[in-house]
């Protein structure tokens, strides 16, 4: 079975993209044609999408399904008229929590994700600066991060560094373990320095390998003998400076985010 579904709200699609993705994720063997759009905030654009949802909807045959998050129900009500089945996210919540705070939703567009708070913002740009300056042990000045990933090389320390970062504003720095660190008996005294901040990132072999020979196919680097010992060795050091650490191989990016920031204590609210 394969269904047509759009992602509509009146700032960037991110809420309704997110929870919709979690809530279709429930229903196996059914394929899902998803669509974004983005930025629906007035009648000209609402119009435009109820009419691109009828077009999806007699290609295909089947009814196509809109999750929504605006805040404008006259958006909505035009949205509505392409006959598509209208999940709104918002619903269930405004009646009730406009009896308990005793005052009307505002139904403004643009609020989820706008800049609102200039210090919130200027918070995650200057922590997005901070990983990519800290990236791969480019920077070994390491006093004012709130995380430090450790790890060998292609384990994933990157894409979680900057993912928290522009989620969360949490400066975070990573450090791939080279030969020379494996091959002593413990960390770098620079990470040992900072060890309360210190988290590790651990992977399967047989995936590592994978990852690597994309990137040097038939090289030492990629060959399942260097990756297996580097993964021992990484392992030792782990455990020999208490640094505690996860197996990423099956895990998001954003569950090996939340998972660091639990371990860790860090409390931030999402962006």
């Amino acid at each position: 079975m394969r269904r047509t579904v759009f992602f509509i709200s009146d700032s960037t699609g991110i809420t309704a993209e997110t929870i919709g993705h979690s809530i279709l994720a429930q229903f196996e063997g059914i394929d899902f044609d998803a669509h974004r759009l983005p930025f629906v905030d007035s009648p000209d654009k609402a119009a435009e999408a109820a009419l691109r949802i009828k077009t999806a909807y007699a290609r295909s045959g089947s009814r196509p399904i809109v999750v929504n998050t605006m805040a404008d129900q006259g958006l909505c009500d035009l949205v509505a008229d392409s006959g598509a089945l209208m999940i709104d996210l918002f619903a269930p919540f405004m009646s009730q929590l406009e009896q308990e705070l005793g005052a009307k939703r505002s139904g403004a567009v643009n609020r989820s994700h706008g800049m609102v708070d200039t210090t919130r913002y200027d918070r995650r740009i200057d922590a997005t600066n901070y990983a990519l300056t800290h990236d791969d042990g480019v920077s070994l000045k390491l006093d004012d991060a709130d995380v430090i990933l450790v790890g060998v090389s292609r384990s994933g320390k990157t894409p979680t560094c900057l993912y928290m970062a522009l989620q969360y504003g949490v400066k975070a720095a990573n450090y791939p373990l080279t030969e020379e660190d494996l091959e002593r008996e413990h960390l770098p005294a620079f990470l040992q320095s900072s060890r309360e901040h210190l988290f590790g990132l651990d992977i399967d072999a047989e995936r590592l390998m994978q990852i690597r020979s994309e990137r040097r196919p038939g090289s030492r680097y990629a060959s399942l003998d260097q990756v297996q010992w580097e993964l021992s060795r990484a392992q030792k050091l782990f455990r020999g400076a208490s640094v505690p650490f996860i197996n990423t191989t099956q895990l998001s990016i954003e569950e090996i985010a939340s998972r660091i920031m639990s371990r860790l204590g860090l409390e931030r609210d999402t962006f």
